[in-house]
């Protein structure tokens, strides 16, 4: 089985979406409306249903953008997502929740990416999209800052 399955070059324009499949474990990234890449990932504890609130272990769903990165990240590197959004803030408000934050596409935790591929056998972040520290240098490296992030169910 291949973890991260090559698909078209990506264009000179280079990768402009992300998409993230909970359901399938997969994120795929995309570059004029034709996916270049596609790598399995590992979720938050609790995978289905959307984020509502900080600390209970999910990763969110709707639209984000990448607005920032952590070369210093406790997870290798981490691709910080714009969570929460304006449906998430309104959803937290109407439960009297906290929405959280922090949410990132990142690495294994340091000294621990010999676990490779592995660490795909169960869901483990706290909300988070995890992949290995290679996927996370090659997908850091493809996707700029202000890329469109889609999490899907």
């Amino acid at each position: 089985m291949s973890y991260r399955t090559p698909m078209a070059r990506a264009s000179a324009a280079g990768v402009d979406a992300v998409v993230v499949e909970k359901k399938a474990r997969r994120l795929t990234l995309f570059s004029a409306g034709s996916p270049v890449h596609t790598y399995a990932v590992a979720l938050g504890v609790h995978p289905v249903g959307p984020k509502i609130q900080e600390g209970d272990d999910r990763t969110p769903e709707g639209s984000y953008v990448i607005d920032g990165r952590n070369y210093n990240s406790a997870y290798h590197l981490a691709l910080h997502l714009s969570y929460p959004n304006a449906t998430d803030r309104a959803r937290a408000a109407a439960l009297g929740v906290d929405p959280g934050g922090d949410i990132m596409i990142h690495g294994l935790p340091n000294g621990f990416g010999w676990l490779g591929p592995a660490h795909r056998k169960h869901d483990w972040t706290r909300g988070c999209i995890a992949v290995t520290d290679s996927e996370i240098d090659e997908i850091g490296g493809l996707v700029p800052d202000g890329t469109p992030v889609q999490i899907k169910p």
